[in-house]
C-alpha cells in the first residue's frame, strides 16, 4: 500500500513539474510540492484527476475564477484557489 502511493506521489510530481508551459510548471509545482504529503490517498486522486485538465483550464480557474469542464467540482480546486506562491 504505502510502495503504491509513493508512485502515486512521484506520478502526480513529476505532471506537475512538465506542463508545457513554464508558468503552469512553477505553479502547480510549488502547489504540488507544499501539499503532497500533507494530502489524503483520497485527496491525492483528486489532485491527480486535477492535474489532467488542460494548462488554459487551470490557469483561467486559478486567475479569473472562470469555471469549464467542472474544474469547481474537484475536491482540490479550493485548495487550489486559494493557494498563493
Amino acid at each position: 500500500m504505502n510502495e503504491k502511493l509513493e508512485i502515486l506521489k512521484k506520478k502526480i510530481l513529476y505532471r506537475a513539474l512538465y506542463r508545457g508551459t513554464k508558468e503552469m510548471d512553477i505553479l502547480l509545482s510549488t502547489f504540488v510540492k507544499k501539499y503532497i504529503d500533507k494530502f489524503s490517498k483520497k485527496q491525492l486522486e483528486d489532485l491527480e484527476v486535477f492535474l489532467k485538465f488542460e494548462d488554459e483550464i487551470i490557469f483561467n480557474f486559478y486567475n479569473y475564477n472562470i469555471i469549464k469542464k467542472n474544474i469547481d467540482k474537484n475536491g482540490i480546486s479550493k485548495i487550489f484557489k486559494n493557494f498563493k506562491i
